[in-house]
């Protein structure tokens, strides 16, 4: 597998977890809420930093 689809598997993977934490919030157990909502968090920001490395790696 190459470098861009490893990005472009594991931009869509995060942002997949992220949706999902926000549309089953309701069902979650409470203690398992804040370090899901921490991990997603760190996984979007990364991913935005992949997007952005991505982006001015390209010129």
């Amino acid at each position: 597998m190459s470098n861009s689809a490893s990005i472009l598997t594991f931009i869509i993977v995060s942002f997949a977890l992220a949706l999902i934490l926000i549309m089953k919030k309701d069902s979650l157990p409470s203690g398992v809420k804040r370090p899901l909502a921490l991990l997603a968090l760190v996984m979007i920001a990364f991913s935005f930093g992949l997007i952005m490395y991505s982006f001015f790696g390209l010129s």
